[in-house]
């Protein structure tokens, strides 16, 4: 049995609590849902069975470029971070396996770590390497970019770095690579778009070329930041060129911040669903740009949106279709468990709405051009109050009914705030 960093018990008295309330309103959405040829039995295993991956990163505390604030806790390394990520699939049953950022998570004995997961119940979603930063010691800097830099030496370096991640990810169970760089420009003419692009896409050929036999390359898109003219890979369709330049096994990931305002995501989605390059996404939530907010918390009506194409493509059976799902945001304010805990419900009830969308009788309405009536079928789910599903599916698996209420009664935060020494101060980038 896995070890448990909350105590059972603790859990079992949230949830004694609650259960009575919860048999209650899954019988009446039970209830509700048969009346419209809805089975709340099979929706409830099927999202039992939806899993997301939360960043390592993302259990600790961010900040932006004027100043960041630690809290209590924080994680000094990997091994804590892991722990903090073992809490967030205690409870919600949703999140068993977590993503790593070298060299940030890197460690001397891979297999010490991915020893310390299995103990936790956790496995290893995809590696994120990180060229956008120096690391301590590097030869290179990568100020003007990385995979696309004019410096052969720097790009062979970058080139390096990914490979090492990919090592690393095998030692530990990874299948795949997910590359996002900040290369790109801040003036007009500082560089050159196509060569820059050229040297780009050079680098990852060479990259895909030690990708084992059964992983996958994931390339991430971007508009802006840090460079704010230009960016080497910029939109969706720059990225299907470098998913579709490199191969098979190469697809592209969304990130729902990294779009301009107002961009129809969704419609992105299916395009690349259709073209068989979409790879998965990083998801969290924005109002301005790339905010990193919790996921679902500004607009929960886009998360579904895009949830309803991913319904759509398992309802069409489109083949070889598994996307990776991974939480990327940063909590400045709240404590980042459970800011987690709340996303990964968030992307759960995303999903559970799009299960419950009357797929034939949307498709009716839009062959007969009533666009009303296709409107008012996805309101429809998107308005059914699925919480009652998603906690009935947390509690079957073993997980709290009210995961941030059984934390909180925990006292994990305040536990780990002992073990680990308090950080004092937290810089910016502006001073």
């Amino acid at each position: 049995m896995s070890e448990q960093k909350i105590r059972a018990e603790i859990v079992a008295t949230d949830n004694e609590k609650r259960s009575n309330a919860l048999k209650a309103d899954y019988d009446a959405l039970g209830a509700k849902l048969s009346r419209e040829g809805i089975d709340i039995d099979a929706i409830t295993e099927k999202v039992g069975k939806f899993f997301v991956a939360v960043p390592s990163w993302g259990v600790g505390t961010g900040g932006t470029r004027f100043a960041r604030f630690p809290g209590i806790g924080e994680p000094r390394n990997i091994f804590d971070k892991l722990d903090d990520c073992a809490v967030i699939h205690q409870l919600t049953q949703a999140t068993p396996t977590v993503s790593l950022h070298i060299p940030w998570d890197k460690v001397s004995d891979p297999p010490q770590l991915k020893s310390h997961a299995d103990a936790l119940g956790l496995g290893f979603d995809a590696m994120n390497s990180n060229t956008f930063s120096d690391a301590p010691g590097q030869e290179h800097s990568y100020k003007y970019g990385s995979l696309s830099h004019t410096d052969a030496a720097t790009r062979q370096q970058a080139i390096e770095h990914n490979i090492e991640c990919i090592e690393i990810g095998e030692a530990i169970g990874s299948k795949a690579l997910t590359v996002w760089i900040g290369d790109g420009s801040n003036f007009p003419g500082q560089t050159n778009f196509t060569r820059s692009f050229e040297r780009y896409l050079d680098s990852m050929k060479t990259i895909y070329k030690r990708l084992p036999r059964d992983w996958r390359i994931f390339s991430e898109h971007k508009m802006y930041e840090p460079a704010f003219y230009s960016t080497v890979v910029q939109d969706w369709g720059t990225n299907y060129l470098i998913a579709t330049e490199l191969g098979e096994k190469a697809y592209c990931l969304v990130d729902l911040g990294h779009h301009a305002p107002n961009v129809n995501i969704e419609m992105i989605v299916a395009r690349l669903i259709q073209f068989k390059k979409l790879g998965g996404f990083h998801f969290n939530d924005s109002k301005y740009g790339d905010d990193d907010l919790d996921t679902g918390s500004i607009d929960p009506y886009r998360l579904f949106l895009v949830f309803n194409e991913l319904v759509d493509a398992e309802y069409r059976k489109v083949a070889d279709f598994h996307p990776a799902h991974m939480i990327d945001q940063s909590h400045n304010v709240t404590d980042p468990i459970e800011s987690l805990i709340r996303s990964a419900n968030e992307i759960r009830r995303a999903y559970v709405q799009a299960l419950i969308v009357d797929r034939k009788a949307l498709e009716s309405y839009q062959e007969s051009n009533d666009p009303l009536m296709a409107s008012e079928t996805l309101k429809t789910a998107f308005r059914t109050d699925v919480e009652p599903i998603l906690a009935m599916a947390r509690f079957r698996a073993g997980g709290a009914i009210d995961p941030i209420a059984a934390y909180r009664a925990s006292g994990y935060r305040e536990m780990v705030g002992k073990q680990r020494p308090a950080v004092t101060g937290g810089g910016g980038g502006i001073v």
